[in-house]
């Protein structure tokens, strides 16, 4: 957010003014001081994306026939709900999905990061807590970020109740970013010490999320489908706050709702092209072949209603309606930002002092070369959506436009250029 803000200056400080109509959502733009436009901004569109604002806009429970609607689909409500949830937000997200569906709520379980409870009691965000008498037990667990123990007693915990459903319930998960170190369930004979060794030796020779989720899933009870396939015949509703470029969800929180595409074969490959399949453990070795022999595999998830409830692309979509109301022509550069930081860092740079020259009178071909450097780090960063030449293009274009216009019904322009922080 301080890379907007630094290009925001740069704007605000072109002297270039348009023949425009000052409406009331202008003036207000015009008057109120920059800095606070950018915080106002900034705090908007972080609130859109907490967990109450987010569950409120993906559920809607008709009170008087307990018709639970997600999406286009209807879900009959009678004591028949259960809740299980995984992830670094899942604390408030239990607590708004608590406040909106109690009195239809059997039963719950969920794993939260260690000591994030008495963080939020701290913080005084009393809204993400859970009643006091709540029928959700919480489990805290994965300190660091890293599977142990307690979340591996959290994720039988859940396994345990999912497979006591039938086809008459429900089955709410709540799946946020930290979920797979959340929901650690080795398939035995494999402990959780070997399958964490496995995965850090991955990690070390330069393996990609999806391969460490590829064997994750394989070696997992509940990851890849195994949730889904353990909650059976119940009707399964997952709703996701994605912390994963793109939304994928099949990679977030390694898919625990979602049929896995992957087999033995893929693990293999894998394995092999990090030369780690020759000292791999006794008991992964005889998963993998158990896997391979399998045929209720691969699991199938018809039961399944998987619902993306946050995101950058969302929250990229608030902002930019966010910023309109303050007079802005907000132009969203990339849902997918990511790569090398120093990159990210010098592309957000460069962005800055092009587009604050081409808003300029004399900007107009005055930093050629970094115009062309900007054009290089874009190329490097590959980013699939990328809307660079048609920011430019509008910066561009409001330069030409000034070049012929006179008189004093006029106003500031005003561009904002948005990507996920």
């Amino acid at each position: 957010m301080a890379t907007a803000l630094q290009i925001l200056r740069h704007l605000a400080q072109a002297p270039l003014r348009l023949l425009l109509w000052r409406g009331p959502l202008a003036r207000l733009a015009s008057s109120m001081a920059l800095a606070e436009q950018v915080r106002q901004l900034f705090e908007s569109t972080v609130h859109a994306m907490l967990p109450g604002p987010l569950l409120q806009r993906a559920l809607s429970l008709d009170p008087d026939t307990g018709q639970l609607k997600v999406r286009d689909r209807s879900f009959q409500l009678q004591q028949n709900l259960y809740l299980v949830g995984f992830g670094k937000a899942v604390l408030g997200m239990a607590a708004a999905a608590e406040e909106l569906l109690g009195q239809h709520l059997v039963q719950g379980v969920i794993s939260v990061p260690k000591g994030i409870r008495a963080a939020m009691e701290c913080a005084g965000k009393q809204e993400m807590l859970l009643k006091p008498h709540s029928r959700i037990q919480v489990f805290e667990g994965a300190e660091g970020n890293l599977p142990d123990r307690d979340a591996l007693r959290a994720a039988l915990a859940i396994r345990q109740l999912a497979e006591g459903l039938t086809a008459d319930d429900l089955l709410l998960v709540l799946i946020s970013g930290g979920g797979s170190a959340l929901l650690p369930a080795p398939i035995p004979p494999v402990t959780l010490e070997e399958k964490q060794t496995l995965t850090k030796l991955l990690a070390a020779r330069g393996a990609t999320i999806q391969e460490l989720n590829t064997i994750r899933k394989a070696l997992s009870q509940l990851k890849g489908g195994g949730l889904a396939q353990a909650a059976y015949p119940a009707q399964v509703v997952s709703l996701i706050l994605s912390d994963v470029v793109g939304d994928p969800v099949e990679v977030i929180a390694s898919g625990p709702t979602v049929a896995s595409v992957h087999n033995v074969q893929d693990c293999l490959y894998i394995l092999n092209r990090y030369g780690l399949r020759a000292a791999l453990p006794r008991s992964v070795k005889t998963v993998l072949a158990q896997a391979d022999s399998d045929p209720h595999r691969p699991h199938t998830c018809g039961h399944v209603l998987n619902v993306i409830i946050g995101s950058n692309a969302l929250a990229l979509a608030e902002a930019q309606k966010q910023a309109e109301a303050l007079g802005y022509r907000a132009v969203v550069l990339s849902t997918a930002i990511q790569g090398d930081v120093k990159s990210v860092a010098q592309f957000y740079g460069l962005l800055a002092r092009v587009a604050g020259a081409r808003l300029t009178q004399h900007g107009a071909g005055a930093s050629v070369k970094e115009d062309e450097q900007l054009q290089e780090l874009a190329a490097q960063l590959q980013l699939p959506d990328l809307q660079l030449k048609g920011a430019l293009e509008a910066v561009g274009g409001a330069h030409l436009l000034h070049t012929g216009l006179t008189g004093t019904n006029v106003m500031d322009v005003h561009f904002l250029f948005l990507w996920p922080w």
